[in-house]
């Protein structure tokens, strides 16, 4: 989206931040889930924290609780800023439904969709065992219904190029659309 001269703004990265140390979002998670999610620095350590969230869905549910809220203030008034300046944006957001960010001010809703194999694939190359990638799969909502709720669904099991280019179709469509 970049290359098509967008603004892209990343809904985990907004959710790092938040998280920081320092921030509210830190102190609330802290206070919740305690300092044994804490790394020696102070910071919440992510993979101690995942293995409490994603082996327990009401702890899941807690922290998105926690977090959610700020980030989608953080979103609305970013989307606000690129309304008025009239820039082309794009937010990525992987929990778009699960959060209820799909309220926001949209024109349209892309979904990237994969095969559950190629997801696998992807979770564990990053360093995921395959029990807790399907954890993570599975505490999201499944991906045909997210490809229902969306505008456009923009296939990413294929090579790069396949995918750059569905993306700018995509583009095309909506901006059709909407025009």
């Amino acid at each position: 989206m970049e290359s098509l001269g967008f603004d892209v703004c990343d809904s985990d990265v907004i959710a790092h931040d938040l998280m920081a140390e320092g921030t509210g979002v830190h102190r609330r998670v802290v206070e919740h889930f305690g300092e044994r999610i804490l790394s020696g620095t102070g910071e919440i350590d992510r993979a101690v924290l995942g293995q409490i969230v994603f082996n327990h869905p009401e702890q899941l549910e807690k922290l998105n609780g926690l977090v959610h809220p700020a980030v989608r203030d953080t979103l609305a008034a970013w989307i606000s800023e690129k309304r008025e300046t009239q820039q082309n944006a794009a937010v990525q957001i992987p929990l778009l439904f699960e959060s209820g960010m799909d309220s926001l001010d949209w024109d349209a809703v892309f979904c990237i969709s994969a095969t559950e194999d190629e997801v696998l694939r992807r979770l564990k190359a990053r360093g995921l065992s395959a029990a807790e990638a399907m954890q993570r799969i599975q505490a999201q909502m499944p991906l045909k219904e997210k490809e229902k709720r969306s505008d456009c669904i923009i296939p990413n099991d294929g090579t790069l190029k396949d995918f750059t280019e569905a993306i700018e179709q995509a583009v095309q469509k909506t901006a059709v659309r909407k025009g």
